[in-house]
């Protein structure tokens, strides 16, 4: 990475802002390795999206105000990682999944003291349904559950269940979505897929996967067709 930013007159020219689009291109192809690919197809995209830390982390060695470098990167990782699991590196103890949660949970709060709202931090960024799914589990966190028909309701307890499972019984999974009528308005198709998202985070499911998948599905079937 040194002698590519020292001797490549690209590469010395690249910001982070210049980088983005290429972090987020390595990332999914990282998920279509994870999903659909070899394992040296995950060895390789894996390589590409350290190399994106790197580069941010060559760029970052160079900045007049405030430098740090690859190893200060991995230092401030492992730092976190140690807070985050006393369990392994303190004196705490967890027996189970949620039990890593609550510990995690506690020193993630302790660590962003400053944030004002439940939605600090969200990356405004992430695909439409990932991001969906994310922000109905933080509304839950609030005493929030996303209806599905437009108009927040307010939750008796608050949901604080981890990402991937099921929402407690308060957050019932709305049923507009499942109705037999169509939406007619856009507004409509946005309150219909609100309502399929907060379905799939009751049932533990992960509603952007869910589509990807699925749209896999169909590029076979075009293929296929294409073959005949």
């Amino acid at each position: 990475m040194r002698a590519v930013r020292e001797r490549c007159v690209w590469s010395q020219r690249i910001t982070h802002r210049d980088l983005v689009p290429y972090l987020i291109e390595e990332s999914h192809e990282v998920i279509d390795a994870v999903e659909s690919g070899t394992r040296a197809d995950l060895r390789e995209e894996l390589g590409d999206l350290l190399w994106q830390v790197l580069f941010h982390a060559a760029i970052a060695a160079q900045d007049e105000d405030d430098p740090f470098d690859i190893d200060d990167v991995a230092r401030t990782l492992t730092e976190k990682m140690v807070r985050r699991h006393p369990h392994v590196f303190g004196g705490e103890t967890a027996a189970t999944p949620e039990e890593v949660l609550v510990h995690w949970n506690a020193a993630k709060a302790a660590e962003k003291r400053t944030r004002r709202s439940v939605l600090d931090g969200v990356p405004r960024g992430m695909p439409a349904l990932a991001l969906a799914q994310k922000l109905v589990g933080r509304a839950a966190g609030a005493g929030v559950v996303a209806s599905g028909d437009g108009r927040p309701q307010s939750s008796a307890a608050p949901a604080t269940a981890p990402p991937g499972s099921a929402a407690p019984a308060t957050a019932a999974p709305p049923t507009a979505a499942s109705g037999s009528a169509a939406p007619g308005t856009e507004a409509e198709l946005g309150d219909a897929l609100l309502a399929l998202v907060a379905l799939a985070r009751t049932n533990g499911w992960d509603a952007e996967r869910a589509l990807r998948e699925r749209v896999r599905v169909l590029e076979d079937e075009v293929r296929a067709a294409e073959a005949d």
